[in-house]
């Protein structure tokens, strides 16, 4: 484990180094915040250690640099008898811990084997989101990397994202992604089908309501936007969503605040808001269907997700992903595709995309021979 002392006396820096050093650590030493985040940028550090008082740059200000950085080391602050509101502080922000001066041995072996285990935790699920990540997004088409490659840019953020696509082309996974390797990924993630949604209940759905507010308002009700406070909310299909609904909505985005139905009460929410359509939302705004200031609060990020028709190279391994559980779930070994039979599966149209595909191939499994041929997939597509 890899450890960075950050104290401006040399005293200090020189015992830490020699303490943790003798328990077996690997210990560098920097003697103020600008150097500490020079030291950061270049090095992987598991655990830092940070005076608060220092002349210059002080240890908030590289908490600070560390926290906005999401850089994932256990900050533990160092503090003296009157820094102690000032570490409090420090803590509500992102360090891990805070050590009082004069520092005592134990508490200080004690703090370095807890900052180390979280540093593990923190990397084990880090590595555990990016295999979900990586089974949800099937292929390797270069329309899917450029996906891919934008969501792990943007997921780190809280930046509204607007993922556009077809029917079928797999936008849900796409919000899930985000949410899952963002820092909200212990938080709720709430999805919403607009679309499904009546328009007099859509209101009551989003933003809740209170007893007694409609004939069937029996009880309170929190609505998504409450369950998804310190997480996401994905608002499938928006473009479907009433005007009326489209008004409450930004005033939440504007304000971080709702009211529920039947209540003047405001409330106080943080969700980061993913939203999805197969609509143009442009034409939309032309035929008065969709608020146009709503439509930029939304797509601070833009995502199109290709249809199935747009990247058939990847049509081989989503037919793999998609034998391998098909047959998991009716306990059956897998059945082999044919290259002549991927061949045809590539040579037609795919206007339902990859739910459609998943349809064709769960058709063959039942239907078809083993290995599945090209001439099952004319006879059975």
């Amino acid at each position: 484990m890899k450890i960075l002392v950050v104290d401006d006396e040399r005293a200090i820096r020189n015992s830490l180094k020699e303490i943790l050093g003798d328990e077996g650590y690997e210990v560098d030493t920097a003697e103020d915040g600008t150097i500490a985040e020079q030291m950061i940028d270049k090095e992987h550090y598991d655990v830092v250690f940070c005076d608060i008082k220092m002349p210059g740059k002080d240890g908030e200000e590289v908490l600070d640099y560390v926290v906005t950085q999401g850089i994932d080391t256990a900050m533990v602050m160092i503090s003296g008898h009157g820094d102690i509101d000032t570490a409090v502080e420090c803590i509500k922000k992102g360090a891990f811990d805070f050590i009082q001066k004069p520092l005592d041995l134990n508490r200080l072996l004690i703090t370095v084997k807890n900052a180390g285990e979280r540093t593990t935790l923190v990397k084990d699920n880090k590595v555990l989101k990016k295999k979900v990540y990586g089974q949800e997004m099937i292929g390797s088409s270069k329309a899917l990397q450029h996906i891919r490659g934008m969501i792990e840019k943007v997921a780190p953020t809280d930046a509204r994202v607007l993922i556009t696509g077809s029917n079928g082309t797999g936008k849900e996974l796409v919000a899930r992604s985000l949410h899952a390797l963002s820092q909200r990924s212990a938080m709720p993630y709430i999805e919403v089908n607009c679309a499904a949604i009546p328009s007099e209940l859509i209101e009551s759905e989003l933003f809740g309501h209170e007893k007694g507010s409609f004939t069937s308002a029996i009880k309170q009700h929190k609505g998504k936007f409450e369950q998804a406070d310190g997480g996401t909310l994905f608002l499938d299909e928006i473009g479907d969503m009433s005007l009326a609904a489209q008004a409450k909505v930004l005033r939440v985005l504007q304000e971080k605040k709702l009211s529920r139905v039947g209540s003047d009460k405001d409330i106080q929410v943080d969700v980061r808001v993913i939203a999805a359509t197969n609509k143009d939302l442009k034409a939309e705004i032309e035929k008065g269907n969709f608020r146009e200031d709503l439509y930029h609060r939304l797509s601070v990020i833009l995502i199109h997700v290709p249809t199935l028709g747009e990247r058939k190279e990847d049509i081989p391994e989503l037919v793999e992903y998609f034998v391998k559980q098909i047959c998991a779930e009716s306990g059956k070994s897998p059945v082999p595709f044919s290259k002549d039979a991927l061949k045809a599966l590539q040579d037609r149209d795919w206007p339902g995309n990859i739910r459609e595909l998943r349809n064709v191939v769960e058709r063959l499994l039942i239907l078809g021979g083993n290995p599945v041929s090209a001439k099952d997939v004319e006879e059975f597509f």
